[in-house]
């Protein structure tokens, strides 16, 4: 391999930007632990899952990549790492074919993980998947590329908080157990609100370049200081809502594993509140750690104190 390319492949590695890939891990992680508490789980649809919602949050990067060159969003003085297109490391027409490839991939990946999961038999829900996952797909493109790029309009959070949360969660731990519950939609919203919470930092970090640009997140809405306040509001809220599953059901102490990642949520939320937006850069990656080793507790939580 010459050094051309594997210069090539870093450049790509970087694009897809592997460090948010643990939030879609997470997210699909939850519903599969915690279908864990109730069935053996299927590891082939366990596989696709994950596969599935890696690709579209690759899909996601290229596409946000694309997209905020193309509106100016990513410009020389924007904090944060360098982005391919805006660089010029990347061409628009090579960026625009890595999106169809990654949008076919993602289709070929998804309709894999519904016809695992469901069969022929539930033509209905077989049916609503795959609306979801193309609706999931869309959101992952026009987040901040076409004439919909709704996260220019502050929409991103809501968008987020859906698919992190309560449809990463619910659908991921459908295709297992087969069942929904209603109280399954606390944990996903753990999920959605920790997820936005590490939107809500890129967001911080970027509230003045995004506001020179004219994008409307929600910090640009909100101001710094409220933008900062909200993260706080965003990390209690997961908090809170675990705390709540967990009394519902609770059996076992082991179902409280999870208050161990309270100290790293509380050190990365003091962190927003107190640094300069340009020095934020590393909280995103800690929050997206924390993130996932909260799924981690609380779902290994669950299963040894509901099903041991």
């Amino acid at each position: 391999m010459t050094k051309r390319t594997r210069s090539a492949w870093a450049i790509w590695i970087s694009a897809a930007r592997p460090r948010t890939l643990t939030l879609a891990i997470a997210s699909v992680g939850m519903g599969i632990l915690m279908a864990a508490t109730a069935i053996q789980l299927d590891g082939p649809i366990v596989i696709l899952t994950i596969l599935t919602a890696i690709l579209l949050q690759v899909l996601s990067n290229l596409a946000n990549d694309y997209g905020d060159s193309m509106h100016g969003a990513d410009h020389a003085g924007r904090p944060g790492p360098a982005r391919a297109v805006q660089s010029g490391q990347v061409s628009v027409r090579s960026m625009k074919k890595a999106i169809v490839l990654l949008s076919l991939l993602t289709v070929l990946s998804g309709v894999a993980l519904i016809w695992t999961g469901l069969g022929a038999a539930g033509l209905v829900i077989l049916l609503a998947f795959g609306a979801l996952g193309l609706l999931a797909i869309w959101a992952a493109v026009s987040y901040t590329s076409g004439g919909l790029a709704y996260g220019y309009i502050g929409l991103g959070d809501l968008a987020v908080f859906l698919f992190f949360g309560w449809l990463g969660v619910l659908g991921s731990y459908y295709l297992q157990a087969r069942v929904l519950a209603p109280d399954l939609l606390l944990p996903a919203t753990s999920c959605g609100s920790f997820t936005v919470a590490v939107l809500n930092v890129n967001n911080i970090r970027d509230i003045n370049s995004d506001r020179l640009v004219g994008k409307q997140s929600i910090p640009v809405r909100l101001g710094l200081d409220r933008a900062r306040k909200y993260h706080w509001l965003l990390i209690v809220v997961g908090l809170m809502a675990a705390f709540v599953y967990v009394a519902q059901v609770y059996q076992s102490p082991w179902q409280l594993l999870f208050l161990i990642s309270i100290p790293l949520f509380v050190r990365n939320a003091r962190a927003v509140s107190s640094k300069p937006p340009t020095e934020l850069d590393p909280c995103l990656r800690q929050l997206s750690l924390t993130t996932l080793f909260f799924v981690l507790t609380f779902g290994v939580g669950q299963i040894i104190g509901l099903t041991l």
